[in-house]
C-alpha cells in the first residue's frame, strides 16, 4: 500500500474508507469490514453525524487486540457552526468522546464557511456568521492550538482553493497539512495539486467514484457517470481491474490519497485491492485528457451574498 507521509514522518494509507452518507449498523459493518480487509485510514467527520457508530466500531476492533489504535489513522472535521472563539476545542472533544478516542490522527476544517452556533445547515442569511466575524485564520489558530495541546496529530482544512490556502499560509503559524477536495479525473484539480506540491501540503480526494449515491436534489441535470467513461474502462480492461479500482488507483499514481465510501463489503475488498492496479504513462495521459473541471459537489448550497460567501471555490 502506498502512504502519504507527513512533515514528522507520520505516514497514512493512500487509500482510506470514506463515511460520508454511512449510518447506522451499515458504517458499524463497513469500518469493521474495512479494517479486518487490512485498511488502516478512516475518514468521518461531526457532520456525517456517524461518529458514535464508527466509534463503536473501532472500540471493538481494537479490544479484540489484533489491530491497535496506533495501526489506525483516523480523520475527522470541524464543522461550519464551530468556527468563533472558544468554540473548535468543544467541538474537537465532542469527536473524540463520540469516537471513543484519546486523539485524532489529522482534524480538517471542514469548509471555509461559517455558520452561527448550532446551526446543521442554514435556511436563511441569519444562520451564517460572515468571515468578518469569524475570520478563517482565527478559526486555524484554535486548531494549532489543538495540535500543539496534543488532541490531534495533524491538522488541515477542506475545500481550500489555492487563494484561500495563500491567505491563510500568509498568516498561519503552522501551514495546513492536508487538503481534502473533489478530485477525480473529469475535476482533475491540476494548479491546485501544483500549488499544495509545492508547499508540502497533502491531498485527499473525495468522491473519486463520483458519489452517485447522494441525495437527488445535490445532483445535477444529466450529470456524468465515472464509471461509464470508456478511457477509464478501456484502461480497465488492458489492467484486469474494474472502472473503479483504476480511478482509485490514478490518485495514487498521482501522489494523493482518496477515500472511495461503500458499505458492500465486496466493494470494500475491491476498492483497496486499486493499490495493486498499475497505470502506465499512456494510461496517465488519456486519463489526464479527461478534465473537464466538472464539480459533483458544487458548494452552491453553502453561498449565501448577504454574508459574503459567493463562490466558495474561487472559480
Amino acid at each position: 500500500m502506498k502512504t502519504l507521509k507527513f512533515k514528522n514522518g507520520d505516514t497514512m494509507h493512500a487509500i482510506g474508507l470514506g463515511t460520508w452518507k454511512s449510518k447506522g449498523n451499515d458504517v458499524k459493518q463497513a469500518v469493521k469490514d474495512a479494517l479486518h480487509a487490512g485498511y488502516r485510514h478512516i475518514d468521518t467527520a461531526a457532520a456525517y453525524d456517524n461518529e458514535e457508530i464508527i466509534g463503536e466500531a473501532l472500540n471493538e476492533v481494537f479490544d479484540e487486540g489484533k489491530i491497535l489504535r496506533e495501526d489506525v489513522f483516523i480523520t475527522s472535521k470541524l464543522w461550519n457552526d464551530s468556527h468563533q472563539e472558544g468554540q473548535v476545542m468543544p467541538a474537537l472533544t465532542n469527536t473524540l468522546k463520540r469516537l471513543q478516542l484519546d486523539y485524532l490522527d489529522l482534524y480538517l476544517m471542514h469548509w471555509p464557511v461559517a455558520f452561527k452556533l448550532g446551526v446543521d445547515f442554514p435556511e436563511k442569511p441569519s444562520d451564517y456568521v460572515s468571515l468578518e466575524e469569524a475570520p478563517l485564520i482565527e478559526t486555524w489558530k484554535q486548531l494549532e492550538t489543538a495540535k500543539e495541546s496534543g488532541y490531534t496529530r495533524h491538522i488541515g482544512v477542506s475545500n481550500f482553493s489555492k487563494e484561500k490556502l495563500q491567505r491563510l499560509i500568509s498568516e498561519a503559524k503552522i501551514v495546513p497539512e492536508m487538503n481534502q477536495v473533489e478530485m477525480h479525473p473529469l475535476l482533475q484539480q491540476k494548479s491546485l495539486l501544483d500549488f499544495c506540491n509545492e508547499h508540502d501540503i497533502l491531498m485527499t480526494a473525495y468522491s473519486p467514484l463520483g458519489s452517485g449515491d447522494r441525495s437527488e436534489g445535490m445532483k445535477g441535470d444529466d450529470e456524468p457517470n465515472l464509471m461509464d467513461i470508456d478511457e477509464i474502462n478501456e484502461i480497465a480492461k488492458k489492467r484486469n481491474a474494474t472502472a473503479a479500482q483504476v480511478l482509485i488507483s490514478w490518485h495514487n499514481h498521482r501522489g494523493t490519497a482518496a477515500i472511495p465510501k461503500s458499505t458492500s463489503k465486496d466493494h470494500i475488498v475491491a476498492n483497496f485491492k486499486s493499490a495493486n492496479v498499475t497505470l502506465d504513462d499512456d494510461d496517465m495521459k488519456k486519463i489526464a485528457g479527461l478534465n473537464k473541471n466538472y464539480r459533483f459537489i458544487t458548494g452552491k448550497f453553502f453561498e449565501e451574498p448577504k454574508k459574503g460567501y459567493v463562490n466558495i471555490f474561487d472559480e
